[in-house]
C-alpha cells in the first residue's frame, strides 16, 4: 500500500511492473515462511481479526486521571487527560490516543461487564471520534509516559438518548517488531448521558461516616477535671490540616448527605480539646500540644456549624461489633448490656458537643451484612432499623429492577438496605487519579441506569465502607456532587427513606448464618475477649462499691470497654487484646491503691492487749462501705474481741491511712495466726489478705494462780511467826509474877532476857549482838481480846 502511495498518478511500464512483482515475491518470501511457523494467535494478531483480548493491546498503559464534566449534557465539551506508558522493552512508533464511544449500556450487570472486560476488542469498543479530536507522538520510549489531553464538544460524540454508554481512550501505533498500526492499550470507562431532568427521579441517600479508630484509655488524671490519657496522638494527625478526618469535614459540609457519627470520636476530640495526655512507650505520659488543642476545638466548631441543617445519625457508642457480639459474645454475660449502654450514651454525647438531637434508632452492622442473630443483638439495645447491604438480602422474586431500600423483615424491624454496587464503588486505593476518575463514572453510570430501569419512583440508600480514606471520601464526594447536578436523582435524609412505602415485590427474608462472608468472620473478635470484658467488669463491680464519687471511675472505664467492643478492632486483633489488657491492669492498679498496710510478728503479754492494723488509701478520693475482718486461726490460743474474729467499719479519706485497733484476749501459751482482710458490705473479699503471727508468752489463768498461791504462804508463815511471838511474850509474864506485869504496863523498861527477844526476822527487836536500848517499845501487836469486835472495826486476819 505504501509503495502503490509513492507511484499514484504515474504509468509504469509493463516490463518495470513485472520487474516490481518478482522483486515484491521475492522479498515477501522469508517473511510468508516465518509466518508459517509462527502460533495461531499471532497469525489472528497480524491478521487483526476479532478475539476476547487482541495480542499487544496491553503494551501501552492507557490511564484516565481526569474526565469533565462527569455528567455532560447539550453543549458542553468533554475533556479527557490523562497518560500514556509504555510498558514494553521496545519504542512505540506513529502512536495515537483517541476516544471512542461504544455501545449504550441497557443494563447495571452490562456496566460490570463492560468495567471487568480487558484489552481491546474490535467492534465492542466502539468507533473512534477521529478527525481533530486525537493526540499523537512520534514516538513512546519504553518505560516513560506521555501526557494527554483531549477535549471534543459533545455533540460531535454523535450520542443517541438518554442513557449509559461505553466511553473508551485507546492507543493505537506501531512496534519495531510489528511494524504496522495496530491497538496497543486502551482504558474503559463510562459516560451517562441526560438530556433533560428526569420525569422520576431516584430518592437517594447517602450516608457520610465520621469513624476513627479508639483513641482514648480508661486511665485519667488525679486532678479534679480528670484528664484524659490517650493510647497515641493520631487523633491529633486526623484532625490537622489535610488529615483524613478534617478532610472527611471539608468535603461533606457541601453536600447533601445523611452524617453518620460515633459519638467516642466526638468526645475524644472534646477531651483533647480541653487539655489531654499521650502514653509513652516507657510508661510515662506527656501532655498534649496546645497547638493540637487548638486543632481539636476548630474541627469541633467546624462540625457544629456543618451538620446544623443536616441529619445525624448516632452510633452507639464507640461504634460496637454487631456481628462480632451475634456470633461470639451472646453467651458471655453482660456483653449485651454494654451493649445497651453504648445506645444509651450515644444521644446525650452528640448532643452536648454538637448541639442537635441525633437519630439513634439505627443500628450498622460492619459492611452492612447482616444474618438472623445480627438482627436480633442490633434490635435488642433499642434499634428498630437495620442498615444492611443488599448482597445480605437475595431478591427471589426475579423482579428487573432495583427495589425501594426500606423492608420490613418481622418483629417491627426495617431493615434499610443499601445498595452494594453503589456502596462498593469507592473500596480500594484511590490515591491515583485514574482510580478516583473510574470510580466516579462508575459510580454515576449505575445510578442512572438504575433510574432508568422503571419509571416507579424508589428510594435508594448508599453506604460506604465507615471508616473512609481521605482519597476515597474525595472520590465519593465528586460523585455525590456529580450526582447532585445530575437529572435523575434527588437527595432524602435517612429517616425519610427508612419510613418509606416498601416494594411489595422486595424480599424480606434475611440470609442464614451460614451465607455470612466468610472473610468477614474471620475479623471478628472471639469470645474470649468478651470474655475478658466481663472480668473486668466485675473487678469494677467490686472496686467501685467502696467509692465517695463513683462517677470518677464508672464513667472512663465504662467507656473503655465499649470501646473494647469497637468494630474498629477489625482486622488488628493483637492491638484489641494489647488494649484489653491495658484497661484491666490499670483497673488492677486503682483497686491495689486502697490496701491493708504489712505488719511483722507481734507479742502478746498479758491477759488482754490491742492489736492494730492500718488500712492505707492512695486514691484521690475517700473510700468507704468497707469492713476490716481480724481473724484468729486459733481461737483456743488468741481470741479476737472474745470470739474468733470480729469486724470493724473502715471509711478512708482520699490520700490517707486509718489504723484500726481489736482487742484480743490470751487463752494460751504459744503462737497464732492471725489475718487481716478487708470486705466490702455485701460480703465480698477485696485485696489480699495481711497474715501475721502473734506470739502469745503470758496469760491469765496460770499467772494468776503462781502470784496467788506465793501471796498465800508469805501470809501463812507471817502469822505463824506472829502466834509464836504471843505465846513467848505470854509465858514471860507469867514467870515473872505481877510486879513484872505491872512493869510491862507502867514502869519503866524491863529488858527482856536473852531467851525472849525477837527475832531478826520479825524486825520489831534489836539484832541479838546490839547492846540493850532501854528506849525499846512494846510488843506492836497487843493480845488479842476474846471479846467481839465492834461494829466497823476491821479485822486482820
Amino acid at each position: 500500500m505504501a509503495e502503490a502511495a509513492d507511484f499514484q498518478g504515474m504509468h509504469p511500464s509493463p516490463a518495470r511492473r513485472w520487474l516490481r512483482r518478482t522483486g515484491a515475491l521475492l522479498a515477501g518470501a522469508p517473511l510468508l515462511a516465518g509466518l508459517v511457523q509462527l502460533p495461531a494467535t499471532s497469525v489472528q494478531a497480524v491478521g487483526r481479526t476479532s478475539a476476547p483480548a487482541a495480542s499487544g493491546s496491553s503494551t501501552v498503559a492507557v490511564s484516565v486521571d481526569s474526565l469533565t464534566p462527569a455528567v455532560p449534557t447539550d453543549g458542553d465539551t468533554l475533556t479527557v487527560s490523562g497518560t500514556v506508558t509504555n510498558n514494553s522493552k521496545q519504542a512505540v512508533t506513529d502512536a495515537q490516543v483517541d476516544l471512542r464511544v461504544g455501545p449504550e449500556l441497557t443494563t447495571r450487570s452490562g456496566i460490570e461487564d463492560a468495567a471487568k472486560r480487558t484489552g481491546y476488542q474490535e467492534g465492542a469498543d466502539g468507533r473512534a471520534v477521529g478527525g481533530k479530536y486525537v493526540e499523537k507522538f512520534a514516538k513512546l520510549s519504553p518505560g516513560v509516559s506521555e501526557r494527554f489531553s483531549i477535549s471534543v464538544p459533545v455533540d460531535d460524540l454523535d450520542l443517541g438518548g438518554d442513557g449509559v454508554y461505553q466511553f473508551a481512550v485507546s492507543l493505537f501505533g506501531k512496534t519495531a517488531a510489528q511494524q504496522w498500526n495496530q491497538p496497543l492499550g486502551i482504558q474503559r470507562t463510562f459516560l451517562p448521558w441526560q438530556t433533560d431532568e428526569a420525569d422520576t427521579r431516584t430518592k437517594t441517600t447517602v450516608l457520610w461516616p465520621l469513624v476513627s479508630t479508639t483513641h482514648m484509655t480508661a486511665q485519667t488524671g488525679a486532678n479534679e477535671s480528670q484528664t484524659r490519657v490517650f493510647r497515641d496522638n493520631d487523633l491529633a494527625a486526623e484532625l490537622a490540616p489535610g488529615g483524613r478526618l478534617q478532610q472527611l469535614l471539608t468535603l461533606g459540609k457541601d453536600l447533601d448527605v445523611t452524617w453518620v457519627i460515633d459519638p467516642d470520636l466526638l468526645a475524644s476530640a472534646a477531651a483533647m480539646a480541653g487539655g489531654y495526655r499521650v502514653q509513652n512507650e516507657n510508661g510515662t505520659t506527656t501532655a498534649g500540644t496546645r497547638a493540637d488543642q487548638e486543632l481539636a476545638r476548630k474541627w469541633l466548631a467546624e462540625l457544629q456549624d456543618a451538620v446544623a441543617d443536616n441529619e445525624v445519625v448516632a452510633l452507639p457508642f464507640a461504634d460496637p461489633d454487631l456481628a462480632s457480639l451475634a456470633h461470639n459474645g451472646t453467651n458471655v454475660t453482660g456483653s449485651l448490656t454494654h451493649l445497651k449502654e453504648a445506645t444509651d450514651v450515644a444521644d446525650d454525647t452528640v448532643e452536648s458537643i454538637l448541639h442537635v438531637t441525633p437519630s439513634t434508632d439505627f443500628a450498622w452492622p460492619v459492611d452492612g451484612a447482616v444474618d438472623p442473630s445480627i438482627v436480633k443483638v442490633a434490635t435488642s439495645a433499642g434499634a428498630d432499623k437495620l442498615i444492611a447491604r443488599s448482597d445480605s438480602l437475595e431478591e427471589t422474586d426475579g423482579l428487573t429492577y432495583t427495589p425501594s431500600a426500606a423492608r420490613p423483615i418481622g418483629g417491627g424491624t426495617t431493615a434499610v438496605v443499601a445498595d452494594a454496587r453503589l456502596s462498593t464503588a469507592f473500596r480500594g486505593d484511590m490515591t491515583k487519579a485514574s482510580a478516583s476518575t473510574l470510580a466516579v463514572q462508575g459510580f454515576l453510570a449505575q445510578s442512572l441506569a438504575l433510574n432508568l430501569q422503571t419509571d416507579k419512583q424508589r428510594s435508594i440508600v448508599v453506604a460506604p465502607q465507615r471508616m473512609l480514606s481521605a482519597p476515597q471520601a474525595r472520590a465519593l464526594a465528586e460523585a455525590v456532587k456529580a450526582l447532585q447536578e445530575g437529572g435523575w436523582s434527588q437527595f432524602q435524609d435517612l429517616t425519610s427513606t427508612a419510613t418509606g412505602k416498601p416494594d411489595p415485590g422486595a424480599t424480606t427474608k434475611v440470609r442464614a448464618a451460614s451465607a455470612y462472608p466468610a472473610a468477614l468472620r474471620k475479623q471478628e473478635l472471639r469470645q474470649p475477649a468478651f470474655q475478658q470484658i466481663a472480668a473486668t467488669q466485675d473487678k469494677l463491680d467490686r472496686f467501685q462499691v467502696i467509692l465517695s464519687d463513683k462517677s470518677r471511675v464508672v464513667t472512663p472505664f465504662g467507656r473503655a470497654m465499649n470501646r473494647e467492643m469497637s468494630t474498629s478492632w477489625r482486622g488488628r486483633g493483637a492491638e484489641a487484646t494489647e488494649y484489653r489488657d491495658g484497661v484491666e491492669r490499670y483497673l488492677d492498679s486503682l483497686a491495689d491503691q486502697v490496701t491493708l498496710i504489712e505488719k511483722s510478728a507481734t507479742k502478746l503479754s498479758g491477759r488482754s492487749a490491742t492489736i492494730p492494723v492500718t488500712v492505707q488509701n492512695n486514691l484521690v478520693q475517700g473510700v468507704d462501705k468497707l469492713v476490716l475482718r481480724l481473724t484468729s486461726t486459733s481461737p483456743r490460743r488468741l481470741k479476737i474481741g472474745g470470739y474468733t474474729y470480729e469486724e470493724q467499719p473502715v471509711t478512708v479519706s482520699g490520700g490517707h491511712s486509718q489504723t484500726v485497733k481489736f482487742t484480743t484476749s490470751a487463752e494460751a501459751n504459744g503462737q497464732a495466726e492471725v489475718i487481716a482482710q478487708l470486705y466490702t458490705e455485701d460480703g465480698q473479699k477485696y485485696g489480699e489478705p495481711v497474715k501475721f503471727d502473734v506470739k502469745v508468752t503470758e496469760f491469765t489463768a496460770t499467772v494468776m494462780l503462781v502470784i496467788g498461791g506465793g501471796f498465800l504462804l508469805l501470809v501463812l508463815a507471817g502469822f505463824r511467826m506472829y502466834t509464836q511471838r504471843k505465846r513467848a511474850a505470854a509465858r514471860e509474864a507469867e514467870d515473872s509474877g505481877p510486879d513484872a506485869a505491872d512493869g510491862i504496863a507502867d514502869g519503866p523498861e524491863n529488858p527482856a532476857g536473852p531467851d525472849d527477844r525477837p527475832t531478826e526476822e520479825s524486825g520489831t527487836g534489836p539484832r541479838a549482838d546490839d547492846p540493850e536500848q532501854p528506849s525499846d517499845p512494846a510488843p506492836d501487836t497487843p493480845a488479842e481480846s476474846p471479846d467481839p469486835s465492834g461494829t466497823g472495826e476491821r479485822v486482820d486476819r
